[in-house]
């Protein structure tokens, strides 16, 4: 199975990717956020909990998005893969999730590791923001994200490059180009 852990700052062009990689290999795409926004919508107790850690632009508890996560992934029965967007974003997270599919036979065969500059980021998401209206793209919150992503999830990089997965691919510039870098970065994976 083809398992991509994607990955960048908010704002760095997950989710513009996965629909690409889903398009193109026939794979499902576990976004966390969308995963976590339909439960606030739905207005589940799980919704209500997430609901105050976003607002205050922190994470989700790693037990509670591991087992969203096992959930999610045991009702994909017949998946050629999963795109991974926005887990892990801990080592612990990584962890888990390493063992995760280790217990369903399978690994993570490539990181992709989506790098933009910070001022690229804030102008992506206060522009998403007014197209959207989500409530986590203004500019106070999308700062405290950042500074989350920072402190917390980039050392992942180095977690996945010690596991010989991690790949850079230069997240801004012509989507085209960005897209072909991904997939070459893949190809040599899989």
């Amino acid at each position: 199975m083809l398992n991509i852990v994607i990955f960048g700052a908010p704002g760095s062009g997950k989710g513009t990717q996965s629909e690409l990689l889903v398009n193109k290999y026939g794979i499902n795409h576990i976004s966390t956020g969308d995963v976590l926004r339909a439960e606030i919508k739905k207005g589940t107790q799980l919704g209500k909990t997430a609901q105050g850690y976003i607002e205050q632009g922190q994470l989700i508890p790693d037990d509670l998005m591991i087992d969203i996560l096992a959930d999610v992934l045991d009702n994909l029965k017949e998946s050629k893969g999963v795109i991974f967007d926005g887990f892990p974003r801990t080592i612990a997270q990584a962890e888990a999730l390493k063992q995760m599919l280790a217990e369903r036979g399978q690994d993570v065969t490539v990181m992709i590791d989506l790098e933009v500059p910070e001022d690229i980021l804030m102008a992506r998401l206060i522009n998403r923001g007014k197209q959207t209206g989500r409530a986590d793209d203004n500019e106070e919150t999308i700062k405290k994200r950042l500074n989350v992503y920072h402190t917390q999830t980039a050392p992942l990089v180095d977690w996945y490059k010690n596991e010989g997965k991690h790949h850079r691919i230069k997240g801004f510039g012509e989507l085209e180009q960005i897209f072909r870098d991904v997939c070459e970065a893949i190809e040599k994976r899989f």
